[in-house]
C-alpha cells in the first residue's frame, strides 16, 4: 500500500498531465477533463511501472498490449460526446482505465476484453477502485454484446480494417461510435455518428497506432500481429489511402532532390554542411540510438571538420562529467597513460566504451598534441547528472589541494548524503515523504562557496577549478534531481536538460573568460535532446529540452544536427541494467519519417532544413509525423509504445542526417561494475 505522500504525489502528477497533455492540446470537455483528474492510471499499471503512469506515452501490459496514451483515452472519450446517463460499450478494454473515465460520466459500463487474464484482472482493479457500473466480459470484442444493445455510444480501443457491421448496427440512431480504421500498424481515428436505419456519418479525428483488433469482423487470428508488413489498404477509405500514399511518396521524392547523398563517411565531401553551419558556435549533434555505428562515425568525422577547419575547441557529450574528465585528462595531459578506458564502467559501459568512440578519442589526442600552446588544446566533457557521489569526492579531492580548510567543511557538507551513497533514488523518496532532512542548503552552499572563490582558486589552475565547480554544481542538482523524481517524470526530465544545458553555457563562459580563443562548442546527444521540443510531442507534455534551450538562447549561432535510420542492427537490452544484446531493429513504420526517408531510395544522405530548398517541401517537412528514438533499451515487441512519437522534422532539427540500414557500434572488453547511473529511467 502506497503511503500517503506518495498518494499526493500521483494526485498531483494527475493534475499535471491534465494540464500539460490534454488542455493543453485542445482537450475541452469539463467533464472528461475532471474524470482524468480523478482515475488513478497507476492502479491500471502494474507496480514497477507506476512511477511512468502519467508520462504522456502508451505503456506495456500483459500479453503484448498498451494501455493507450492518456491523451488519445481523453480525446477518444471526449469524441463520445457524453453528457451522463449513458449506456457505453467498450471494445477493447484491456486495463479497464478507459472504462473507469467512461463510469465516471455514463451510466452504465459494459466493456469487452479478448484476453481473458487480462479481463480478469481488469475487473478486480476496477471492483478494488468501487466501479460497480462496469462489467467486463472476455470474448470477440468485434461481435459486441446484443444482449445491452442498443447503445448510446461505443468506443473501441484497438483498430480494426474496416468498421464492425455489428458494432454499427447496435448503435442507437444519434449514438456515437469512436474507432481506429487502418492496417495494422497505422490507423485513422474515426468519429461515426448514426443518422438513421442505415445512414452513418463519419469523420477523421487524427491518426493513431493500436494494437490489432482482432475477431471475426476484424484482423484473423492467424495472421501475425507483430509483422512487420504492411498491408495494402485503408477499407475504410481507398481513396484517402491512396491521396495519402502518394503524398508521401510526393514528400520523399522531394527529400531525394535536395538531399546531398553520402557515399562513404570518411570522404564524402563536407562542405556544403560546413557552408550550412555557417557562423554557429554551437552545434548538437544527435543519434536515432544509442547503439549505432554509423552515427557515432558521421559524428566523429563532422567534428574533426568542425575543429580543423572552423575553430571548435570543446566537445561535450552525454555523459558522466567525472569519467569526461579522465578523457579529457588523456586527451590534454598527453604523458597520461591510456587508463581512460575504465571510465563508463557502470551500465550503459557500450554507449562510450566503444571501438568508434576511442578511435575519435585517439584522434583528439594526436590533434592536441600538435598545439603549441596549452589554451589550444581541445576540452573533453559531460553534460549529464551521472555520479553524484563520484562529483562529491572530486570536489573534496581538489579542496585538499588548494584549501584544506574548505575541503573539511565540504566533507560536513556533503556527509549529508553519505547515508544513500550506495542508492541515491531512495534519498529523493526520503527527503520528499518527510522521513529524512533535505540536504539542499549543505549543497548548495558548498557551490556558492567555490563561485565566490574563483578569482582565488583560477589563479592556480583554471582548469582544475573548472573541474571541481562543475562537480559541486552536479552535485547541487543531482540532489534536486532526485527529489523531483518522486514529483513525476516531466519535472525530472526537465531538470536533467537544464542541468545540461547550464553545463553547456559554463563551459562557454568559462572558455571565453579564461582564453584568447572564441567559445565554440561541439555537442553529443540523443536527438531526444538535441531536437527542438516545441516541434515534438514532448511540448504538449510540458518538456523541455537541450536543443529548444539552445535556440531560446542562441539562435542561430545554433545548429541542431538529428540522425535517423530505416533498419539494420543496433547495440541494446532488453531492459535497464541487463547485458547489451546486437538486436534487429525493425523496419520503419509506415507514415513515419523514417519510411518516408528510405522511400527516398538514398542508401545515405544529409538534408539541410533551414533553407530547404522549395516551398512545397519546406511545408511538407512542417507536417506531424511519427519519429522513433532507440535509447539504451529495446523493445521492438512493443516498438510503437515504446519507441515513436510525434514530430515535425522541419522544425525539430536544422539539419537531418540519414543512413537506410546501419549496424551496432563495437563495444570495447571491459568489465562493467554494479549499479545504475543516477538518470536512470531514461535511458535517452
Amino acid at each position: 500500500m502506497a503511503s500517503i505522500d506518495h498518494l499526493s504525489d500521483y494526485q498531483h502528477s494527475r493534475h499535471q498531465m491534465v494540464r500539460n497533455q490534454l488542455m493543453n492540446r485542445n482537450l475541452k470537455s469539463d467533464t472528461v477533463l475532471e474524470a482524468m483528474r480523478t482515475v488513478p492510471r497507476e492502479k491500471f499499471l502494474s507496480e514497477n511501472m507506476w512511477e511512468f503512469a502519467y508520462e504522456d506515452s502508451a505503456l506495456p501490459l500483459i500479453e503484448g498490449q498498451t494501455i493507450s496514451q492518456p491523451y488519445i483515452v481523453g480525446l477518444m472519450v471526449e469524441a463520445l460526446n457524453l453528457k451522463g446517463g449513458e449506456k457505453v460499450l467498450e471494445i477493447g478494454a484491456g486495463s479497464g482505465y478507459a472504462a473507469a473515465i467512461i463510469a465516471q460520466i455514463a451510466d452504465q459500463v459494459y466493456g469487452i476484453e479478448r484476453i481473458t487474464a487480462l479481463a480478469e484482472r481488469s475487473k478486480m482493479v476496477l471492483d478494488n477502485l468501487g466501479y460497480h457500473n462496469i462489467e467486463i466480459m472476455s470474448g470477440d470484442g468485434t461481435l459486441g454484446y446484443a444482449q445491452q444493445a442498443p447503445y448510446d455510444a461505443i468506443l473501441v480501443s484497438a483498430g480494426g480494417p474496416e468498421i464492425p457491421s455489428t458494432l454499427k448496427q447496435q448503435l442507437k440512431i444519434g449514438g456515437r461510435l469512436v474507432i481506429p480504421i487502418g492496417n495494422r500498424h497505422y490507423q485513422r481515428l474515426l468519429q461515426v455518428t448514426r443518422i438513421d436505419e442505415d445512414q452513418f456519418d463519419e469523420e477523421i479525428i487524427t491518426r493513431v497506432h493500436f494494437v490489432p483488433l482482432l475477431g471475426e469482423e476484424g484482423w484473423h487470428e492467424q495472421s501475425d500481429s507483430h509483422s512487420i508488413s504492411i498491408e495494402n489498404s485503408f477499407s475504410s477509405s481507398k481513396s484517402q489511402q491512396s491521396a495519402e500514399q502518394n503524398k508521401s511518396a510526393d514528400t520523399a521524392t522531394l527529400i531525394a532532390e535536395a538531399a546531398q547523398p553520402i557515399g562513404s563517411i570518411e570522404t564524402v565531401d563536407l562542405t556544403p554542411l560546413l557552408d550550412r553551419i555557417g557562423d554557429a558556435r554551437v552545434v548538437l549533434l544527435g543519434e536515432a540510438t544509442h547503439g549505432t555505428s554509423e552515427f557515432y562515425r558521421f559524428r566523429a568525422r563532422l567534428t574533426r571538420e568542425l575543429i580543423e577547419n572552423k575553430g571548435f575547441n570543446m566537445v561535450a557529450v552525454e555523459a558522466d562529467w567525472p569519467d569526461a574528465a579522465r578523457i579529457d585528462q588523456y586527451v590534454r595531459e598527453l604523458t597520461t597513460a591510456p587508463s581512460e578506458w575504465r571510465a563508463f564502467t557502470r551500465f550503459p559501459t557500450w554507449m562510450w566504451r566503444n571501438k568508434e568512440m576511442q578511435e575519435f578519442v585517439e584522434w583528439l589526442r594526436r590533434h592536441n598534441g600538435m598545439q603549441a600552446r596549452p589554451n589550444l588544446k581541445l576540452g573533453f566533457y559531460g553534460l549529464d547528472l551521472y555520479s553524484m557521489f563520484s562529483s562529491i569526492d572530486e570536489v573534496i579531492n581538489y579542496l585538499k589541494d588548494v584549501d584544506p580548510e574548505a575541503a573539511e567543511i565540504a566533507r560536513e557538507r556533503y556527509g549529508c548524503l553519505t547515508p544513500w551513497q550506495s542508492d541515491p533514488a531512495t534519498y529523493g523518496r526520503a527527503a520528499t515523504s518527510g522521513e529524512y532532512e533535505r540536504c539542499e542548503d549543505s549543497v548548495v552552499d558548498m557551490l556558492m562557496d567555490l563561485m565566490e572563490k574563483q578569482a582565488e582558486y583560477v589563479a592556480n589552475d583554471g582548469e582544475s577549478y573548472l573541474d571541481a565547480m562543475q562537480n559541486a554544481r552536479l552535485v547541487a542538482n543531482a540532489e534536486a534531481y532526485y527529489r523531483s523524481m518522486y514529483k513525476g517524470y516531466i519535472t525530472s526530465w526537465n531538470m536533467r536538460d537544464s542541468h545540461m544545458f547550464d553545463t553547456l553555457c559554463s563551459l562557454l563562459d568559462f572558455k571565453s573568460q579564461n582564453t584568447d580563443q572564441p567559445a565554440k562548442i561541439v555537442v553529443w546527444e540523443h536527438n531526444s535532446h538535441i531536437g527542438d521540443a516545441r516541434a515534438t510531442s514532448m511540448s504538449a507534455r510540458g518538456e523541455h529540452n537541450v536543443g529548444q534551450l539552445c535556440r531560446s538562447k542562441f539562435g542561430d549561432e545554433a545548429y541542431l544536427i538529428g540522425f535517423g535510420t530505416h533498419a539494420g542492427t543496433v547495440a541494446a537490452a532488453d531492459n535497464w541494467g541487463e547485458p547489451m544484446q546486437v538486436k534487429l531493429i525493425r523496419p520503419s513504420m509506415e507514415g513515419s519519417w523514417e519510411r518516408v526517408c528510405h522511400d527516398t531510395k538514398i542508401p545515405a544522405f544529409m538534408l539541410g532544413m533551414r533553407q530547404p530548398g522549395s516551398k512545397i517541401l519546406r511545408q511538407r517537412l512542417e507536417e506531424e509525423h511519427s519519429e522513433r528514438a532507440i535509447g539504451v533499451v529495446y523493445r521492438p515487441q512493443s516498438e510503437l509504445a515504446s519507441h515513436y512519437f510525434q514530430a515535425r522534422l522541419g522544425q525539430q532539427f536544422d539539419e537531418y542526417i540519414w543512413f537506410d540500414h546501419t549496424k551496432a557500434i563495437t563495444p570495447l572488453n571491459f568489465e562493467a561494475m554494479q549499479g545504475m547511473p543516477d538518470t536512470y529511467p531514461f535511458g535517452l
